[in-house]
């Protein structure tokens, strides 16, 4: 298959190219120029014998890529992961926010223009906002972030365009992923890096629910989905292990050898307010025959094994 990846450099979108790389896809990777993954893409790329091609293009000229000479006019399926301000700074800025569902609309045309069949989209549990309940992919949605508002936009235009095109639109709501490569600031990488190191965390009071899903079994839940004969729709992309933030924190400390001291009930709510999270996730199991492989304890060892801090002090 030749896939096209926007946002190929983000802590997903690079594994879900190594993914589709290692089951012999022809991948398509658009980058920011100025990324600063884009290099070791290019690397990639050299290595690959010309599996991969990376795109140096911007998010917003997304949707000119049926006229890049590199695609030659044609693909088979769209994977969008690019995002503008997807970062905890932004995600209340209208302005950043909106252009991106723009974006999201002008690659969906240039999908169909290239042949596409298929077109994937990144959205976020953020689209559900604050809720107590089980999260399922029908349930109301009451976003409270600009980010949340603008992907749950994304999913009604791009549904219905989609339809026009005679495109399967398949909206991802991904809910929390970590392991290797995430943001030094995410919860997970964050409590990791100052537990081996014996630092000290303050948290929010953590009494609500969580649900975590590794980066290696997040990239197979969505090729999958990609790459199975699934219908459109929206599919919660989540773990199957939900429980008290405490437990996940708890046990994260309990993994780094007790090292380190963390306390609750220190910092307020983030911009989003208290979210708990509960997905539902028998619709993307039923429709990609899938089921996460790694545990959360397996995940944080993983990543325990691959910090600088403890390589250097386990030699």
């Amino acid at each position: 298959m030749r896939i096209v990846v926007t946002g190929a450099t983000s802590f997903i979108g690079r594994a879900v190219v190594e993914e589709l790389l290692d089951k012999r896809h022809r991948v398509f990777a658009a980058v920011r120029p100025d990324s600063a993954g884009r290099g070791e893409l290019e690397t990639m790329q050299r290595e690959t014998g010309g599996q991969l091609t990376v795109l140096p293009v911007d998010l917003s000229a997304c949707g000119t890529l049926d006229r890049h000479p590199a695609l030659e006019g044609r693909a088979d399926l769209w994977l969008h992961l690019g995002w503008e301000g997807s970062g905890s700074a932004n995600r209340t800025n209208p302005e950043i926010q909106a252009r991106n569902i723009g974006y999201a609309l002008e690659a969906l045309g240039a999908a169909a223009r290239l042949g596409c069949t298929r077109f994937l989209f990144s959205g976020s549990q953020a689209e559900y906002g604050i809720t107590d309940g089980l999260m399922r992919e029908d349930s109301p949605c009451h976003p409270v972030s600009e980010y949340g508002k603008d992907k749950l936009e994304v999913c009604r235009r791009a549904g219905e365009k989609a339809g026009e095109l005679g495109i399967t639109y398949l909206h991802t709501r991904i809910f929390s992923v970590y392991g290797p490569g995430d943001h030094p600031w995410s919860l997970v990488s964050s409590c990791v890096d100052t537990f081996l190191k014996g630092g000290h965390m303050e948290f929010g009071a953590c009494t609500q629910l969580w649900n975590y899903l590794y980066i290696k079994d997040a990239v197979r839940a969505i090729t999958g989905l990609l790459l199975a004969k699934s219908p459109s729709g929206v599919y919660n992309v989540a773990g199957n292990d939900t429980r008290p933030l405490q437990e996940f924190i708890g046990e994260i400390h309990r993994l780094c050898g007790g090292r380190g001291t963390f306390e609750y009930g220190k910092r307020p709510p983030n911009a989003e307010g208290v979210v708990s999270l509960n997905p539902d996730t028998g619709k993307l199991y039923r429709a990609a025959n899938f089921q996460p492989r790694i545990s959360f304890e397996e995940g944080i060892r993983e990543m325990i094994a691959n910090h600088e801090f403890y390589k250097e002090n386990s030699k």
